[in-house]
């Protein structure tokens, strides 16, 4: 293995156990002493090469699939993200209401949730785009072309609906 993709590896499972709140203390106390703090770290760091076993075995007391610790991979398997979904919110307040109400709505409701008021943009995920073309009744790439005419997409969101379509 080379030290490379050990660091890559070991960054993953760093990110994995951050994501559940636990420090290398943490995590052998979960184990009850099955994964010691030092063995985890030596991993993390990627001092210490791991089996295909251990890995396996880490990577269900995390309770994510294999794949999901191997460098060079993403969740689900795409070789490339999407790009990110960003709206506008300065180029929407002057989509005429009529327009753009739903969206200015669902775009109100994630600030409020998120807690997130700068006012100047948002990111929003596949699933929004999926939500707000049924409320628009219309197919994903279509509500795509119509926010990018109106200025409140960029035109890279056209690779993530299509992206998303294959």
């Amino acid at each position: 293995m080379s030290s490379e993709y050990a660091k890559q590896l070991g960054a993953k499972l760093r990110a994995i156990r951050t994501q559940q709140g636990l420090s290398l203390h943490g995590v052998e106390e979960k184990s009850q002493g099955r994964w010691k703090a030092v063995v985890v770290g030596s991993y993390e760091r990627g001092d210490r090469a791991v089996t295909v076993q251990r890995l396996a075995e880490l990577a269900d007391f995390y309770g994510v699939p294999v794949q999901e610790l191997l460098p060079g991979t993403t969740p689900g398997g795409a070789a490339e993200p999407p790009p990110k979904l960003v709206l506008d919110l300065e180029r929407l307040a002057h989509v005429p209401a009529e327009k753009a109400g739903p969206l200015q709505r669902y775009a109100a409701t994630i600030q409020s949730q998120r807690g997130d008021y700068n006012g100047k943009v948002l990111s929003i995920r596949q699933d929004d785009l999926r939500t707000l073309a049924v409320i628009y009744d219309q197919s994903p790439s279509v509500l795509t072309e119509q926010l990018i005419s109106w200025g409140v997409l960029d035109a890279d969101a056209r690779r993530a609906v299509s992206h998303d379509d294959s």
